[in-house]
């Protein structure tokens, strides 16, 4: 079997959204890679770390903005050139994959436990998108007693709300599923916004599902407060260094086809995917270390990147620019 096939549906899957959510991305890319490390054949080093170097950015370049899926490549690959053969390569993406995938499932349940914590008891809860930090949160808060009514936004034009009210029935939680424009109009009944995130940017910027931003607003407008659950690998690394975050635009099909004449044919249309959230709208960011204040970005990033020590020269020239 060829081990690239593997990994080719994988990133398929990523691209045309079957699999979803900025955490589920990243450890569905980690063990695809992990998976074709193992079967991969052949002896020679530089032709291997070739081979992961080609792998690596296909699968990247499926959701560029969501930065977890760079976090988990980076991490399931990190020192891998300076194994002494193969073996000793498999065996470390292999070991990488699953201390990446462990820790990733471990940090939802703590966000889930500190997040709780934040949710007024009694409360109706919006929520935008379909983010598994976001939805443990409000059930573990919901099992505390703490959370009566949660409203799901339809976060068009993908409807991933629909999922996400299918999964608070699932598990007994009553939900109000209303169009993402008539948030405003609701925002009254709302107790408290909790959102998930794709990226967060060094300046405490959340990019996430179209839509969220002026969520944010409307809530700072109401005084309602509005916190983002996050695993730390979300955080941005190449925001610290001067990067942009590119906000993915995914045609207009999903929109309206241009081409047919009972589709405005002839109409530009655009379908971002995500937008930026500023900070001064985020009453804070719940992570598996703890309640982070969006101001505080920079210095989890440094913890996150930095533990190895400084970066010398001549470290930066050995390593592989996996992406």
């Amino acid at each position: 079997m060829d081990p690239t096939q593997d990994v080719d549906a994988v990133a398929r899957s990523i691209r045309d959204m079957s699999i979803r959510g900025a955490g589920m991305i990243a450890r569905s890319a980690s063990s695809a890679i992990s998976a074709y490390a193992g079967s991969w054949q052949g002896t020679n080093e530089r032709e291997f770390l070739d081979e992961l170097q080609r792998i690596a950015r296909m699968l990247y370049s499926t959701r560029p903005t969501a930065v977890s899926l760079r976090n988990g490549i980076l991490m399931t690959l990190r020192g891998v050139e300076s194994e002494k053969d193969v073996p000793s390569m498999r065996e470390r993406i292999a070991r990488q994959s699953k201390e990446f995938t462990e820790s990733a499932e471990m940090a939802r349940e703590g966000i889930a436990e500190i997040g709780s914590k934040r949710i007024p008891k009694g409360s109706a809860v919006l929520t935008h998108c379909n983010s598994m930090a976001a939805l443990n949160t409000i059930k573990k808060a919901f099992e505390d007693g703490r959370v009566e009514m949660v409203f799901s936004t339809e976060s068009r034009p993908w409807r991933q709300g629909h999922v996400t009210a299918r999964w608070l029935l699932d598990n007994g939680i009553p939900v109000t599923m209303i169009v993402d424009s008539a948030v405003r109009h609701f925002m009254r009944d709302i107790d408290i916004v909790v959102v998930g995130a794709d990226t967060i940017s060094a300046n405490g910027a959340v990019i996430n599902k179209i839509g969220t931003s002026q969520i944010a607003l409307a809530a700072h407008e109401s005084r309602v407060p509005f916190i983002v659950c996050a695993e730390t690998f979300k955080f941005s690394r190449e925001t610290l260094l001067g990067s942009l975050v590119e906000i993915e635009d995914r045609g207009p099909v999903e929109v309206a086809d241009p081409m047919k004449p009972s589709d405005f044919k002839g109409a530009r249309i655009l379908n971002p995917v995500f937008d930026a959230t500023p900070p001064e709208y985020i009453d804070a960011i719940v992570t598996e270390i703890g309640i982070v204040s969006p101001y505080m970005a920079t210095e989890v990033i440094r913890e996150m990147f930095e533990m190895e020590g400084p970066v010398t020269l001549e470290k930066r020239r050995s390593r592989i620019n996996w992406l």
